[in-house]
């Protein structure tokens, strides 16, 4: 099976070493001297990461045959792809594939069924899951700890407690202007 685990950015110098966007949680193993990573689009690859290193919190990488800038200005958006063994599982017990996640059905605590998911959008600041509900439409639900309660890959679903209006539009709205004028009018009312 094959998983995306990063994307090809700008390139940083003269020398040919580009940045990447990680999309791996296990990029020392994916992402190390030597791997050869399959590309999107195939014309561009196979390439075999000949040096990496972080710098300013980035990962930079180097690949063979690729020497100076206008190579690595070349594989710009080029999508880096890793061939794993699909009985394989993450280290963390919290972690998951892509594939592991994909078809899942979603439900909230009390089994009501919102859907199932489609796609996982990764953002810089969290995951998302792209879940379709029965009637079509789609909606995202945050891949955090506070909303998704339970993934229970045997029995193909994940359990979510979301917040008011996040899958449906009863949002309960709390005015907390209202309550401090409310406790002032009781507490003046006390001094009089």
């Amino acid at each position: 099976m094959q998983l995306v685990v990063a994307r090809i950015g700008r390139a940083h110098g003269i020398k040919g070493e580009v940045t990447v966007e990680v999309r791996t949680d296990e990029p020392e193993l994916r992402l190390s001297p030597g791997a050869v990573l399959t590309t999107d689009p195939a014309s561009v690859g196979p390439l075999t990461i000949e040096t990496g290193r972080v710098h300013s919190g980035r990962l930079l990488l180097r690949f063979e045959g690729v020497s100076d800038r206008t190579g690595a200005e070349a594989l710009r958006n080029t999508l880096l792809i890793a061939d794993v063994d699909p009985e394989e599982l993450p280290e963390g017990e919290d972690e998951y594939y892509d594939h592991q996640l994909i078809d899942l059905d979603v439900v909230t605590a009390d089994g009501t069924e919102v859907g199932r998911i489609t796609e996982i959008s990764h953002l810089p600041t969290q995951d998302l899951f792209i879940v379709e509900r029965p009637d079509g439409s789609e909606v995202m639900i945050p891949f955090v700890e506070e909303i998704v309660a339970e993934i229970d890959l045997e029995e193909q679903k994940a359990v979510i407690t979301p917040p008011p209006g996040l899958i449906d539009d009863r949002a309960e709205i709390a005015s907390s202007r209202e309550d401090t004028l409310g406790r002032e009018d009781v507490s003046s009312r006390e001094e009089s």
